[in-house]
């Protein structure tokens, strides 16, 4: 039986990984979750159900906490275990360091993850990463903290299928790699996006545009910061970059092509022609139940493509003009080992205030792009290094909010 942590459990990733426990008893045990504890009741009741013996909440009290478990044991019919109740940063990051030789899932949103994973990899657990500020962010001190080769599994679902078709070729580069000697077949990884609410929209039709159509995703269903970031593809951005880190590929050798079915998740093109693809229907159930069983596969953990019906598979290129995000990120990786932080930074702020009703959608990239044009970067930051640059990202990136 694997022991495993989930961080960030109510939220999506969260809640499907719980899914798939439940759904193969005898296969895992949930030794911690953590949440943030904005759905405080529901964290309360998946510690009851799956009898968990550490539970965290970063933004909560522990009396908060105590009283949400014991309601939620006075509607259950599970016995009634003792519960190791923590609170704030340190809480959730001593659940991501409790299972030395288990699995932490790291389901946590936004720029929080970051201490998260580097105590999971330093404890020596393996770590199934779903947070990609992490890498963003943190790249060089994530890779420091590693304790051995292939310590990462990664969980976006196009890092998985460049992950599992990686395995039909000789790549032994980047942070997931079991074995690392520089050698590589690679020649390019191709990422696959399914455009968002607003493919095919011209840059004016998008002046416009309110919270609730950006939130309204047409595939997959994600957290405010998540489907934001899909409608604006900045996420694209943050996933070249999180890709060059985990694989060690320059990013110009990494493409992004539109793919609005969701069913190509993503791409290896090898260099002797050959591409070999990962094809689902969109699910993030297989993603996640690979990081957490890799290298066997569980069964029966989503549908399958149906092979007998015709299908018809479109792509087509990335509209830069409308969508300059892309290419933001690219000369955020290139310029220093801080500019992505700063534009994951500056991106969690502006993407917050067009939420709130303070910056239209389009000010989202015209506010970052001018933090990370203004940044000086650092090439070798150490954490402390590191949060003063995000703290200043933050803090640029709402003097020009308030300046609009």
């Amino acid at each position: 039986m694997q022991d495993i942590v989930i961080l960030g459990s109510t939220g999506s990733i969260g809640t499907q990984a719980l899914e798939i426990v439940a759904s193969h008893p005898g296969h895992f045990r949930v030794l911690a979750l953590a949440a943030s504890g904005s759905h405080l009741d529901l964290l309360a009741r998946q510690a009851v159900e799956y009898e968990v013996p550490l539970v965290a909440a970063a933004n909560r009290s522990v009396g908060e906490l105590d009283e949400a478990i014991r309601e939620a044991q006075i509607h259950s019919d599970k016995p009634k275990v003792r519960h190791h109740l923590l609170t704030g940063r340190a809480g959730v990051e001593a659940a991501a360091g409790c299972v030395p030789d288990g699995i932490v899932l790291n389901a946590i949103a936004g720029i929080s993850g970051l201490h998260a994973t580097l105590r999971a990899l330093d404890s020596g657990a393996s770590l199934a990463l779903a947070n990609k500020e992490s890498l963003v962010i943190g790249g060089s001190l994530v890779r420091e903290s590693l304790r051995r080769p292939g310590q990462i599994a990664p969980v976006d679902s196009e890092h998985s299928a460049i992950w599992q078709a990686l395995q039909s070729g000789k790549h032994e580069r980047g942070l997931c790699s079991p074995r690392v000697t520089g050698y590589s077949e690679v020649a390019r990884l191709i990422l696959t996006a399914s455009g968002g609410p607003f493919r095919g929209r011209s840059r004016e039709e998008l002046e416009n545009v309110t919270v609730e159509q950006a939130l309204h995703h047409p595939t997959w269903d994600m957290g405010p910061l998540v489907t934001v970031n899909s409608a604006t593809m900045f996420n694209k951005g943050l996933e070249i970059i999180e890709a060059s880190l985990l694989f060690d590929i320059d990013p110009k050798d990494i493409d992004v092509v539109v793919h609005p079915s969701s069913i190509v998740h993503s791409m290896v093109q090898f260099r002797d022609g050959a591409t070999l693809l990962q094809a689902s229907p969109p699910d993030m159930k297989i993603p996640i139940a690979l990081g957490l069983s890799a290298p066997a596969r569980l069964r029966e953990v989503a549908p399958a493509c149906d092979w007998s019906e015709p299908v018809d598979w479109h792509f087509e290129p990335v509209d830069t003009e409308v969508f300059p995000a892309v290419n933001l990120a690219r000369r955020a990786i290139q310029a220093s080992a801080t500019h992505p932080a700063v534009m994951a930074s500056a991106d969690e702020v502006a993407v917050g205030a067009f939420l709130q009703g303070r910056l239209p959608f389009l000010g989202i990239y015209e506010v970052v792009s001018r933090v990370v044009e203004e940044h000086h970067g650092k090439t070798a930051p150490d954490l402390t290094e590191l949060e003063a640059t995000l703290e200043w990202a933050k803090q640029r990136a709402n003097e020009l909010i308030a300046e609009r």
